[in-house]
């Protein structure tokens, strides 16, 4: 079993930034993924961006805004967020994909809102 925990969630204006932290309970190794996905009331949850094996992936609407980066060494990954959107408001879940299973975190909540 592994356990993602979220932080850094909020409330900021349009154009401000956030950084979302994950911590996982045991070591994930740099070749399993690792992503942030989002989910609006209404809408299917959608990946933002995940990285694997040194690469990364991100949705076309964060490109140039958010940056996904881990430090495996302490088994967290981030996610970046700047010039945050009305659009981006959404809840924030990490997702990571093991031997053992595919796991969630229990998501944070990101409001961009003036």
């Amino acid at each position: 079993q592994v356990q993602l925990v979220e932080s850094g969630g909020g409330l900021v204006q349009p154009g401000g930034s956030l950084r979302l932290s994950c911590v996982a309970s045991i070591r994930i190794s740099g070749t399993n993924p690792m992503g942030w996905y989002r989910q609006v009331p209404g809408k299917e949850r959608e990946l933002v961006a995940i990285t694997r094996a040194g690469s990364t992936e991100y949705q076309d609407s964060v490109k140039g805004r958010f940056t996904i980066s881990r430090d495996n060494a302490k088994n967290t990954v981030y996610l970046q967020m700047n010039s945050l959107k009305p659009e981006d408001t959404a809840l924030y879940w990490c997702n990571t994909k093991t031997r053992f299973g595919e796991f969630w975190g229990q998501g944070t909540q990101v409001t961009v809102s003036s």
